[in-house]
């Protein structure tokens, strides 16, 4: 789920499945598979996910689309050779202005099953090229299409088939087999991601992100099931979901979320408005942003959970952490809000508190 620059139409399934978020967040009631249900047999590949430092990379329509996907920055004409070369600045630049190490890009059959792919694929090389860590998703379509489900299985298997045989081998890009599954229930959501996991048992389980059920709105079910052991877990997480919380409610909401599986999730959604003046460096109690920016970025410090913020870059969407400068053929980033990027880099480990 991501805040987009105004209202869009929801389905009602959309809308029922909101509103369950939004209950649970508010009555702080347990979502489905409770902290308790997170049992040791969902192994992590790691003591923790502090390695993911990273920001997601988005078309400026979102990333739901039933054509190519174009990311900002980018043209659906530009040859694998320009593709590469504006993508390499751009990469470059979230490390400069941000230290970020990861980058989320999503994908679709459109993209994948034509010519654009090679084109694409610049992208992910250029990333990879880096050190970047590339965590490659499948975004379902928009319309009737945005309901959560698989748009369709006849072009979904083949799209992946081709994205493992392309990068199976290359150890820095990671396999997210779902973006936000909120029309299956979490056992079929499961049951979804085993098959994924059977169907491509040679890749190494420890580059695999399984979403969390729902929205990614809550891990705890998926840590559980032992088929689906070694692999990491993402998590979604907004502030939006709330008109206001205290700093300590907005750490009690994402806890629940978590359970026991910190060590085995990374947060590869999250954000809040970077170009609307919010200072997310000194307590603003009154403010609900700013409560969730200063309480999820200390919790995911605190539990040593990677985080991937959204979106590092999306073309004139608020939440955009980065803005594109430069030319079309040599793009470049600014930081559209310091204090936000301070709190990423608290997150990941590095800079100051926040100021009393």
């Amino acid at each position: 789920m991501r805040k987009t620059s105004g209202p869009s139409p929801r389905t009602p399934r959309l809308r029922a499945a909101l509103v369950a978020v939004a209950v649970a967040a508010v009555t702080g009631a347990t979502l489905v598979g409770s902290p308790a249900s997170a049992s040791p047999s969902g192994a992590a590949p790691a003591t923790d996910t502090t390695q993911f430092k990273g920001v997601n990379w988005a078309d400026p329509r979102d990333n739901f689309a039933d054509d190519l996907l174009q990311l900002s920055g980018l043209s659906t004409t530009d040859t694998y050779r320009q593709t590469y070369a504006k993508a390499t600045r751009i990469i470059a630049a979230f490390r400069a202005n941000l230290g970020a190490n990861t980058v989320r890009l999503p994908i679709n059959p459109y993209t994948v099953d034509g010519a654009y792919w090679k084109s694409y694929r610049g992208v992910i090389d250029a990333a990879s090229d880096q050190g970047f860590k590339v965590i490659v998703s499948y975004w379902e379509g928009t319309g009737a299409r945005k309901d959560g489900y698989i748009d369709d299985t006849a072009t979904y298997w083949p799209m992946w088939d081709t994205v493992v045989k392309a990068y199976k081998n290359d150890k820095h890009v990671y396999f997210e087999p779902m973006n936000e599954p909120h029309g299956y229930t979490d056992t079929e959501w499961a049951d979804i991601a085993a098959k994924w996991l059977s169907t491509y048992a040679k890749v190494p389980r420890n580059r695999v992100f399984v979403s969390g059920a729902g929205y990614n709105d809550h891990v705890t079910s998926v840590c559980a099931d032992p088929r689906l052991k070694g692999t990491y877990l993402s998590l979604h997480h907004y502030g939006f979901w709330k008109d206001y919380a205290t700093y300590d409610q907005w750490v009690a909401d994402l806890k629940v979320r978590i359970g026991d599986c910190a060590n085995r999730t990374v947060a590869d959604e999250f954000g809040a408005p970077m170009t609307t003046g919010l200072n997310y460096d000194v307590k603003t109690p009154d403010d609900n942003f700013v409560n969730y920016v200063q309480a999820v970025t200390d919790t995911f410090r605190e539990l040593k959970m990677g985080s991937v913020y959204w979106p590092g870059l999306r073309t004139d969407d608020t939440y955009s952490i980065q803005t594109l400068t430069g030319t079309t053929a040599r793009p470049w980033l600014a930081t559209t809000n310091q204090s936000g990027a301070d709190r990423l880099a608290w997150a990941w480990g590095r800079g100051k508190p926040v100021k009393g």
